[in-house]
C-alpha cells in the first residue's frame, strides 16, 4: 500500500493525498501534508471505515451522498473536491454513482396543495409509476382511481407521512419533505442578554449558524433536521435557540433525569423562562407545560409487551411547535414509531454523532430529518470552544491463570475477561495518583470491577441503581471540586455537565460502540478555567477481543483528527521509563 501511496518521505509529497477507487473507497495517506485538509472535506460527504496508521479508508454510501445532497451539496461540487485531493483521475463509474445518488435526494417531493391534501410528486413520472404498483405501500396512499391530484402525483394519507417516507428511503428513494408544519401553541422564549451572574451572553456564531440552518426562516425547507456538535461545544443552546425561533411550545426528549435538570438550568440560566413555564414529565414528576421536559424511558414504558404506551398521550394529544430529541443517536426503536406519527411537527435533533450501532441511520434521516449542520471538532477545538484533548490507549497483559481461562472461554466470554481484568486497578491507581488534585472521572461498564475501584480508591460511585437525589448530590459535588474522583457506569456516557473534568479514564467499554467513545471524551471536553487541555486514558487487554473491539470503537474520533498514543502498561504518564508509540487506529 506505501507504495501505491507514492512510498514515504517528501516524494510522496509531491503527489496528492487520496486515491478513489471504482468500487467507491477513498484511500487517504495520513502523513500527506494535505491530510487534515482532505479528512475534513470528505466528513461531509463519505464514512470513515478503517483507519490503520498510515492510510485511511472512506467509502461513499448512498446515506453519506443524500446527507450530502440534503445540507446543499451538488454532485458536481463533490466530484471536484475529488479531483483536487485525487492523485489520480477520479474513476468515471465513481462519477456517475455520485451524479446517481445525489440526484436521488429530491427527485421525490412531498408538498401541501393548497387544499391541504398530501401529494408526493416527481420529476420523473416513471419513478411514481413504480412506486404505485407496490401492493406493500397500498394503505399509505389514497385510492388513485379516484383522487382529484394532478397526473403524476401520489395523494399521502397525512397519519402515514413517516411511513411512507421510511418505506421509499428503504427502496433509495430519500424523499425531500417540503410539506410543512401546524403550527403549535405561541409561546414566545426571550434569549438573555446578560446571564444571572451579570456576564454577557450570546450564541456562538456556530450556534447560530446551526440554529439558523435548522429553521431556514420559518420555510418548509427547514423545521426538520439533526445538528452534530461535539460533547462540551453547546449543542443545549443550539435546542434553546431553536426554541426562541419557532416561539412555540415545545417537548424536550433526553436520555434520563440527569439531562432533564441539566436542560431546565440551562433554560433558566440563558432565557427569560420563569421556573413555573418548565415542567417535567418523568417517574418523579407529571407536570405539562410550555416546556416540557421528558425522558425516553418514560416514553416508552409499559407494563407488559403487549400494552399500549401509557405516555404516549404526551406527545400526540399536545399541540407542541418543536420537538427536541436530545443525544438522537441513542433514540430507542418505539420512539421512531412515535416520531413517524408527528411528522407535521418540527423536530431537531441534537447529536455528537450520528453513528448508530443499530444500522438506523437511515430512519433517523427519514424520521428527523438529514443533518442540517456539522463542524469538525478539532476545528472548534482550534478555536477555543471545545478542551484540547489527547487519547492515550494503556495496553496490559493477562495473568497465566486468566490467560488460561481465555484460551478456552466463547467469543462473549474473552470479552468479558479482558474487560475486567484485574491488572487493570493497578494502573488506574497509578494513574488517580499523577494526576492528583485534578478533577478525574472513571467509567465502567462493569459494575463489579467499578465497585472494586470503588473501595481501592475510597470513592463515590454512580450506577444506574442510584438514586437520582444523590446522583444531583456527587455531580454537584464534582463541580465544585469537592470530590475529585468519581467513579461512574454507563449512566456517565450521556448527557453528564461537569466543566472542569480534565482526566477521563474507561476501564471497559460496550463492544465496538463508536458513539459511547465519542460520548466519554465528551464528558472531559467542556473548556477549562485557565484553558487548561484533557486527557482520555483507555486501558485495554493485550492482543484480546477487547483490543479488537477497542480499535474499532476508536474509529470516529480518528475521523475527527484524534489520534491515539500507545503506551505500555509500565509507561505510567511521565514515567521516564515509558516507550511509546502513536496511531491513529491500529
Amino acid at each position: 500500500m506505501a507504495s501505491a501511496m507514492g512510498g514515504s518521505g517528501t516524494e510522496s509529497f509531491s503527489a496528492k493525498p487520496i486515491i478513489v477507487q471504482s468500487d467507491r473507497t477513498i484511500f487517504v495517506e495520513v502523513d500527506h501534508p494535505r491530510y487534515a485538509e482532505a479528512r475534513d472535506r470528505l466528513m461531509g460527504f463519505a464514512e470513515l471505515e478503517k483507519s490503520p496508521e498510515r492510510i485511511h479508508i472512506y467509502r461513499l454510501t448512498p446515506l453519506s451522498l443524500w446527507s450530502a445532497a440534503a445540507g446543499g451539496l451538488k454532485a458536481d461540487e463533490i466530484v471536484t473536491l475529488l479531483s483536487d485531493l485525487s492523485r489520480y483521475p477520479v474513476p468515471l463509474a465513481v462519477r456517475k454513482e455520485i451524479q446517481d445518488m445525489v440526484s436521488r435526494f429530491g427527485l421525490l417531493k412531498l408538498e401541501r396543495e393548497a387544499g391541504g391534501a398530501l401529494l408526493l410528486s416527481s420529476c420523473d413520472p416513471l419513478v411514481i409509476e413504480e412506486i404505485r404498483a407496490l401492493k406493500h405501500l397500498k394503505d399509505y396512499f389514497l385510492p388513485w382511481d379516484r383522487q382529484p391530484f394532478p397526473e403524476g402525483t401520489l395523494g399521502v394519507r397525512p397519519e402515514y407521512r413517516g411511513q411512507v417516507k421510511l418505506a421509499l428511503i428503504k427502496l433509495g428513494y430519500p424523499v425531500d419533505d417540503l410539506a410543512g408544519y401546524h403550527a403549535g401553541r405561541p409561546f414566545p422564549i426571550a434569549l438573555r442578554s446578560h446571564l444571572p451572574d451579570g456576564r454577557p451572553f450570546t450564541l456562538r456564531e456556530y450556534q447560530n449558524d446551526a440554529v439558523a440552518a435548522f429553521h431556514a426562516g420559518g420555510k418548509a425547507s427547514g423545521g426538520c433536521g439533526v445538528v452534530v456538535l461535539p460533547c462540551g461545544a453547546g449543542k443545549t443552546i443550539v435546542g434553546i435557540g431553536a426554541m426562541a425561533a419557532v416561539g412555540e411550545e415545545c417537548l424536550v426528549l433526553a436520555t434520563n433525569i440527569t439531562a432533564l435538570r441539566q436542560w431546565r438550568r440551562e433554560l433558566l440560566d440563558k432565557t427569560h423562562l420563569r421556573p413555573e413555564d418548565i415542567g417535567e414529565y418523568s417517574s418523579e414528576a407529571k407536570e405539562i407545560r410550555p416546556v416540557t421536559l421528558t425522558t425516553y424511558q418514560i416514553l416508552t414504558h409499559r407494563r407488559t409487551r403487549t400494552e399500549g404506551f401509557r405516555h404516549f398521550q404526551l406527545v400526540s394529544e399536545h399541540s407542541w411547535g418543536l420537538i427536541i430529541y436530545d443525544e438522537v443517536h441513542l433514540l430507542p426503536a418505539p420512539v421512531f414509531r412515535f416520531t413517524a406519527e408527528i411528522q407535521a411537527t418540527r423536530r431537531l435533533g441534537l447529536t455528537a454523532t450520528m453513528v448508530r450501532e443499530d444500522g438506523k441511520e437511515d430512519e433517523v434521516f427519514s424520521l428527523i430529518g438529514p443533518k442540517k449542520f456539522d463542524v469538525p471538532w478539532r476545528l472548534l477545538e482550534g478555536e477555543g470552544w471545545i478542551a484540547e484533548a489527547g487519547c492515550v490507549e494503556i495496553r496490559t497483559d493477562l495473568d497465566d491463570v486468566l490467560r488460561r481461562e481465555y484460551a478456552t472461554a466463547g467469543n462473549r466470554e474473552k470479552f468479558r475477561i479482558a474487560s475486567e481484568n484485574p491488572r487493570k486497578i493497578e494502573i488506574v491507581k497509578r494513574l488517580v495518583d499523577r494526576h492528583r488534585g485534578e478533577l478525574i472521572l472513571i467509567i465502567g461498564q462493569y459494575v463489579d470491577q467499578l465497585r472494586i475501584l470503588q473501595r481501592e480508591l475510597g470513592a463515590p460511585l454512580i450506577t444506574g441503581k442510584t438514586p437520582n437525589l444523590q446522583r444531583e448530590h456527587l455531580y454537584g459535588a464534582f463541580r465544585r471540586g469537592e470530590l475529585t474522583v468519581l467513579i461512574v457506569s454507563k449512566v456517565g456516557n450521556f448527557a453528564i455537565d461537569l466543566p472542569d473534568a480534565g482526566v477521563a479514564i474507561q476501564v471497559s467499554g460496550t463492544f465496538g460502540s463508536r458513539q459511547e467513545e465519542a460520548q466519554r471524551l465528551g464528558r472531559i471536553l467542556r473548556p477549562k478555567r485557565g484553558g487548561g487541555s484533557a486527557v482520555f486514558y483507555s486501558i485495554v487487554s493485550r492482543n484480546s477481543r477487547e483490543q479488537h473491539f477497542a480499535e474499532r470503537r476508536q474509529r470516529f474520533l480518528t475521523e475527527q483528527g484524534y489520534e491515539y498514543e500507545i503506551r505500555d502498561e509500565v509507561a505510567v504518564p511521565g514515567d521516564e521509563r515509558r516507550s511509546s508509540s502513536s496511531r491513529s487506529m491500529a
